[in-house]
């Protein structure tokens, strides 16, 4: 009788054994998964924070200042939105030194239209104030863009912009 107790215990620990490979191997699996879903959640709260922010500097003008605020603005961006941006700004700088325009965002929010890993679609909608020498209490201005973000290392870059009509 003695001999038949040892092989029941041998597979009780082999089971047992197989039992805690399984756990362990579910546990860095659903580990794993959590740790994806961590980062896919990071990497998109950082492309909204990015277009956001980009938005809220493009609105956020001051005649006082205006060459460190376009500046500001460029360094958000790359490639095309970076060419169109330039061409944005010299309009903007003649007319807002021009007119001694202030403005600043009361407002802005972002959503996602796609996302992948290294890139993103975000609209941005931005409401602001500006005053000028003919409007010197402010007038309330709004605009929509939709903005495609490419991923610089651990940034998100605007790459294109668009005006939402």
């Amino acid at each position: 009788m003695k001999s038949e107790a040892k092989p029941r215990g041998r597979i009780g620990l082999w089971a047992l054994g197989a039992v805690i490979v399984a756990l362990a191997v579910a546990a860095g699996l659903l580990g794993r998964q959590i740790w994806t879903a961590r980062q896919d959640e990071d990497r998109r709260a950082a492309a909204l924070q990015s277009a956001k922010q980009t938005a809220i500097n493009m609105q956020t003008l001051d005649h006082k200042n205006l060459q460190k605020d376009i500046a500001r603005v460029t360094g958000g961006m790359t490639g095309t939105a970076k060419d169109q941006w330039a061409t944005l700004a010299k309009t903007l700088t003649e007319t807002v030194t021009k007119t001694k325009t202030s403005s600043s965002v009361q407002t802005a929010r972002a959503g996602l239209v796609s996302m992948d890993r290294d890139s993103a679609e975000v609209i941005v909608w931005v409401s602001a104030i500006s005053t000028n020498e003919k409007v010197p209490q402010g007038m309330p201005m709004s605009g929509r863009w939709d903005f495609e973000l490419t991923r610089d290392g651990d940034r998100w870059l605007v790459s294109k912009l668009g005006v939402v009509p």
